[in-house]
């Protein structure tokens, strides 16, 4: 054993071989010598256990396997082929070209984030998206922050902290990572009163709690976003609640989540309740996401009445929850899609939903072509897309799967997540499926190469 120690090549020459040499160049020579080093310690004990001494190279390679494991970052682009559209794991809505492109024109530089050119001296960041906020929802102010639970929290500390917030239990909902309204409104100083049972509700049960309590400062409600209460159920509308805060003299704030600025029946699904029925129905204030089906950055949307959400914008709260540059520069770009009535086309959200099963069915069919040739068992076979997201609980579009035979499609699935970029997939009736709607034209060789080569071909 120590005499296989002792054919162990030095560090110093392995340093002189070409391979770390490339790697020093890469890596830096501390980063390179330090992984190095960590190398031989791991490849003695291998030797002290019985192992082989390896070849140079060989040591030069898996050092370079531990720097890349190390220093490589660990958020990375993916391909989508799961048919999942507003996939949380995979980080939600896909930007179209025009928010890329704002995001790197106000990264590259300095840009106009607190300054007012006009007036030649400091402006708000507060200002590049309301304008047109309220625009697009005819509502009379609008602050953006980091996300939809942050605006949420923001409208219930502020508007209700130390008093009464009355909500359905059929709406005490907790979405994605563990998110529960009755914490956050714990957390904003509010105190929480149910009203009504799980599935049934009446504009009775807001009444009396409003006789009950007489420290009400909101009306609270929220939309029941990832599941759907179905068979004996009812619930007010939200102008039923608007209508009996108005008559009691209490503000009903109304937390969306999806933030859809498009009506999603035209595309066969269920109606998705919009940002401007909300204004319109006479919310004081509508929280909302920028990254779902709005199809912007991750941000967190208020609009309403400027009585409730201008105190907001000078909230404490709000500067630890602001939006930054480049979630501004995104969200104003995307929502001047929807102003310029664009949307379906430019935005990626909208331009999966509303693809037609045609166009669908040509691209399944170019897929199985190529991977046929390559000599893989292949067939197109019928399948569901998903919105996801917590948007649209249940509602599906028809789409035409890439369905691959292969004897371990689990095995396959995982070495197309280590290819580079990951391809992420999914397995149905033991059999690896490709879902078109979710892969973007760009994507389409780096994918089916992934495929061929994961698959042994």
């Amino acid at each position: 054993m120590i005499e296989k120690l002792r054919q162990l090549p030095s560090v110093d020459r392995l340093l002189g071989e070409e391979g770390m040499q490339k790697l020093i160049a890469g890596y830096g020579r501390e980063r390179a010598v330090e992984a190095l080093r960590a190398e031989l310690d791991l490849i003695r004990d291998e030797v002290r256990a019985g192992g082989e001494v390896p070849e140079s190279d060989r040591i030069v390679a898996r050092t370079g396997s531990r720097l890349h494991k190390r220093l490589s970052p660990s958020l990375r682009p993916v391909i989508n082929a799961t048919g999942v559209i507003i996939h949380t794991n995979l980080g939600r809505a896909p930007l179209s070209a025009a928010a890329r492109a704002a995001m790197e024109a106000v990264a590259a530089g300095y840009s106009t984030l607190e300054y007012d050119l006009e007036a030649g001296k400091r402006g708000h960041r507060t200002m590049h998206a309301e304008r047109l906020l309220c625009e697009l929802t005819g509502a009379e102010s609008a602050l953006v922050v980091n996300n939809n639970a942050g605006a949420v929290l923001l409208a219930l500390t502020g508007l209700a902290q130390g008093r009464s917030v009355l909500i359905s239990r059929g709406q005490l909902v907790e979405i994605g990572g563990g998110f529960r309204i009755p914490d956050v409104m714990a957390q904003s100083g509010a105190r929480l009163v149910e009203v009504g049972t799980t599935n049934r509700t009446h504009l009775r049960d807001y009444e009396q709690a409003l006789a009950k309590h007489n420290d009400v400062a909101l009306i609270l409600h929220a939309h029941h976003s990832n599941f759907r209460i179905i068979g004996f159920t009812t619930e007010p509308a939200l102008s039923e609640l608007v209508g009996l805060g108005n008559e009691r003299g209490v503000p009903v704030m109304d937390d969306l989540g999806s933030g859809a600025l498009l009506d999603t029946a035209q595309f066969g699904l269920a109606h998705e309740p919009m940002v401007q029925e909300s204004v319109a129905a006479g919310a004081a204030v509508t929280c909302f996401s920028g990254d779902k089906l709005l199809g912007g950055p991750q941000a967190g949307i208020i609009v309403g009445r400027a009585a409730c959400v201008e105190p907001l914008k000078h909230h404490p709260l709000t500067r630890a929850l602001r939006a930054d540059k480049l979630c501004l520069a995104a969200l104003q770009a995307t929502l001047l899609h929807y102003l310029k009535g664009e949307a379906m086309e430019q935005i990626p959200v909208w331009q999966m939903i509303a693809l037609p099963l045609e166009q669908i069915e040509q691209r399944a069919r170019r897929w199985r072509r190529y991977l046929k040739q390559a000599g893989l068992a292949v067939e197109i076979v019928d399948g569901l897309s998903t919105i996801g997201g917590g948007s649209l609980p249940g509602e599906t579009l028809p789409t035409r799967l890439v369905a691959l035979n292969v004897p371990h499609p689990v095995e396959l699935a995982a070495r197309l997540r280590a290819a580079d970029p990951p391809v992420i997939t999914r397995i149905e009736d033991d059999r690896l499926v490709l879902d078109p709607r979710t892969v973007l034209a760009d994507e389409e060789q780096p994918m089916l190469k992934a495929v061929v080569e994961g698959a042994g071909l």
